[in-house]
């Protein structure tokens, strides 16, 4: 590095080293945000449903019901406001990744989003005396849409950790944890959409990255090239 450039680095304004930082902070807090509220939701709800016969106690417990189901449906402005916010990232080194990624997480928000009103369903079949066999259709359409959700974002979280892993903005080691836990997601969901599920097991790797990437942005943040942050 020469004395100029060197003077260069000394004088970049405040400003901007404050703006990148808090991009970074801030996409890391909506994985962590949309991990717990989908997560803790879903707890919520199938405290609920998760019983068979579930419906005639709906009413007994409508309240944990909707909260659960608001938590989840707050996936869905979390996750596009991390596509959004990605897009410029990603946009200097992959473009079509750039674009796909805020595509299809998008589209993975909305199946999510659909599922919860499937959900929400249980509640007027509860209270139209319906058959609990329509409160079993609703939980099924849920699922069809969680996993459709899921093996989208598998499929799309492979393609984003591979692009993170060629541009070094975050550790290789991390970025190559992301391409094989949304790899094995997407492996566990697709199967599931035509009723050969494997269970919830492997969801596990995938989501214990992008708790590990969350914080690993509020802490560390992307590395400068991932602003253009450079030289001149």
């Amino acid at each position: 590095m020469t004395v100029h450039d060197q003077l260069v680095t000394d004088l970049r304004p405040l400003p901007y080293v404050r703006r990148r930082r808090v991009s970074s902070r801030l996409i890391g807090a909506l994985f962590l945000a949309g991990f717990l509220c989908y997560g803790v939701g879903f707890a919520l709800v199938t405290s609920v449903v998760g019983k068979p016969g579930f419906l005639p106690s709906v009413a007994a417990h409508r309240t944990t019901l909707l909260v659960g189901a608001l938590l989840m449906l707050l996936n869905l402005p979390v996750d596009i406001t991390k596509g959004v916010l990605f897009f410029p990232v990603l946009d200097r080194h992959a473009r079509r990744t750039a674009v796909a990624y805020l595509a299809m997480i998008s589209a993975e928000a909305v199946l999510l989003a659909i599922g919860v009103l499937f959900l929400l369903m249980v509640i007027p079949l509860h209270d139209r005396g319906a058959d609990p066999m329509f409160g079993s259709l609703a939980l099924d359409a849920n699922d069809l849409a969680y996993q459709l959700g899921e093996s989208l974002l598998g499929l799309v979280g492979m393609f984003l950790c591979a692009a993170l892993l060629r541009s070094g903005l975050i550790p290789r080691y991390l970025a190559g944890w992301g391409v094989v836990g949304y790899a094995i997601l997407m492996c566990g969901n697709i199967p599931a959409v035509f009723g050969r599920g494997f269970g919830t097991a492997l969801s596990i790797p995938g989501g214990l990255f992008e708790v590990a990437l969350g914080s690993w942005l509020i802490v560390k943040g992307f590395r400068p090239t991932a602003y253009g942050e450079n030289l001149r």
